[in-house]
């Protein structure tokens, strides 16, 4: 009879739990634990932030009080947002950050990413129901530590909890084995007071819950994870989801107007509103297999797609040029393969990188849009790779990624392909270098130290990164799961203020 009526209890609180109203992509802020003082979740949808006002005397010993925004998710999946106390607030020791509890019990089993009102933070965990709480000591980073993007991955039964300070790379704050943990959790946001006469509040935003494909994913035959068109205020680092779906699309152009992004899905190109709604097509005629790889000129007139199609040799990508507008494009490069990376100033010439004369190595080449004045402008040696190469908008330089030195790299080298200079230097891999209009800063995207330099795949953890022109230290402005169809081609904003690119996540 007990059981049957334990069973009852679950089923009563599931059900309730689902039909809670949506709070952004969660299902509904709740109380755990009776605190004293209630707490409330709001979702501002023209930011895409949320606001958690909370009590609670801890989250600690052998039970929590807090206020929680969950959702429920299965498997492993990665965690992310940017957290900020709002006012100077009662406790030092108030906490805010991410949470995944078995149930919503007050003694749950549970880990929380944990930032506290005066910097500390630290993972903590209870590893099963009702037992006290634990975090390890040599794990603390200090009060005042500086970190405000919190990070929380989960891996079968291994949760990674990381945090990164304004404008750098994620550290990695600990790591627990939690066997306890069920395949189905709750996930979400929480805030506590750690006094239970006062509320503290916390804003969140840049959240991301992103559920990670496996290592030998193969798109080919189990189809595209889903995709987010998302734009990021350079300023700021605050970001905004304009469009989603459970498909394959990616890279993104500014158009000229500043109203509207061109990208590419299924062979073709589409524009969509900045702010959202409706795609409409482009015509590229009867060239429909187009990949990640276009641009517009510098005077906003022709477009530059790379798509194999008609007239090609070897059936593979080629460069293409077409009105704006839309048409029939015509074909610049009947040699393939080649991919179309950026414009020259003149909007006479482009340049991209192909496979030539036998050679199993992509080199720069520049060619004019009237074809058939194709010259190369780097001769590497095998094993070597470069890649993303465009020009400058004063057309002094063309800057490139390319792994000369192990790594990959950002370079530059002048439009005739003399005077090679190299511009990052750090563990990373480092690709596809885009300049912003006014010719100030360049944002790239970084790979982990693990991926292998010549690749660019997509599905991993990576960071988008602002520097100079004439290099220096990268600032990360965005951290999220993408890669390949990121940022392959120039995507600022016209004013030079934002940057518009596509994240993955696998289906919920």
């Amino acid at each position: 009879m007990k059981k049957s009526l334990v069973i009852l209890f679950f089923l009563i609180v599931n059900t309730a739990f689902a039909q809670m109203p949506l709070t952004g992509i969660f299902q509904g802020g709740s109380d755990v634990g009776n605190p004293k003082i209630k707490g409330s979740s709001v979702y501002n949808k023209t930011d895409q932030s949320y606001n958690l006002k909370g009590g609670g005397y801890n989250i600690w010993f052998a039970r929590d009080e807090f206020h929680y925004l969950p959702k429920k998710l299965k498997g492993n999946f990665i965690l992310t947002a940017n957290f900020a106390f709002e006012g100077k607030g009662t406790e030092a020791h108030r906490k805010t950050g991410w949470m995944i509890r078995e149930t919503l019990e007050e003694t749950s089993t549970h880990v929380s990413a944990t930032l506290h009102g005066d910097g500390l933070t630290v993972m903590q965990w209870r590893g099963e129901k009702g037992a006290a709480m634990r975090d390890p000591q040599d794990e603390i980073f200090a009060p005042d530590s500086g970190y405000s993007v919190i990070q929380l991955e989960r891996i079968g039964k291994k949760v990674i909890m990381r945090a990164a300070k304004q404008g750098k790379p994620f550290d990695v704050i600990g790591t627990q084995e939690m066997q306890n943990l069920p395949d189905e959790i709750f996930a979400g946001l929480f805030v506590c007071s750690h006094n239970p006469d006062v509320t503290e509040q916390v804003k969140v935003w840049n959240v991301r819950i992103d559920q990670p494909v496996a290592d030998d994913y193969n798109p080919g035959k189990s189809g595209w994870v889903g995709c987010r068109m998302e734009i990021i205020n350079v300023a700021d680092g605050k970001r905004k989801v304009i469009y989603e779906k459970n498909g394959r699309f990616e890279a993104p152009n500014w158009m000229p107007d500043g109203k509207r992004l061109l990208f590419n899905m299924d062979g073709l190109l589409y524009k969509i509103p900045v702010g959202g709604g409706e795609i409409e097509n482009i015509s590229t005629g009867t060239v429909k297999n187009c990949n990640n790889d276009h641009g517009i000129s510098f005077d906003g007139k022709l477009l530059a797609i790379s798509s194999s199609g008609e007239g090609t040799i070897g059936k593979q990508s080629a460069v293409w040029v077409l009105p704006l507008t839309g048409g029939q494009p015509k074909l610049i490069t009947e040699n393939t393969p080649s991919y179309w990376h950026g414009w020259a100033p003149n909007n006479k010439e482009v340049v991209y990188v192909a496979m030539r004369n036998g050679k199993k190595v992509y080199n720069i080449y520049r060619n004019s849009i009237e074809g058939n004045k194709e010259e190369a402008l780097t001769d590497i040696k095998d094993g070597e790779h470069v890649d993303g190469c465009e020009y400058s908008p004063d057309g002094q330089y063309i800057y490139y990624n390319g792994n000369h030195t192990g790594t990959m790299q950002i370079w530059r080298i002048k439009p005739d392909g003399s005077g090679r200079e190299q511009l990052t230097f750090d563990k990373y891999n480092n690709w596809f270098p885009h300049i912003s209009p006014d010719g100030k800063w360049m944002v790239i995207i970084s790979f982990p130290p693990e991926i292998e330099p010549n690749s660019h795949p997509s599905y991993k953890r990576v960071m988008l990164r602002i520097l100079p022109v004439s290099g220096g230290e990268p600032n990360t402005i965005a951290y999220l799961y993408g890669g390949q169809g990121t940022i392959n081609v120039p995507s600022w904003s016209p004013d030079s203020k934002k940057i518009a690119f596509v994240s993955n996540s696998g289906k919920e």
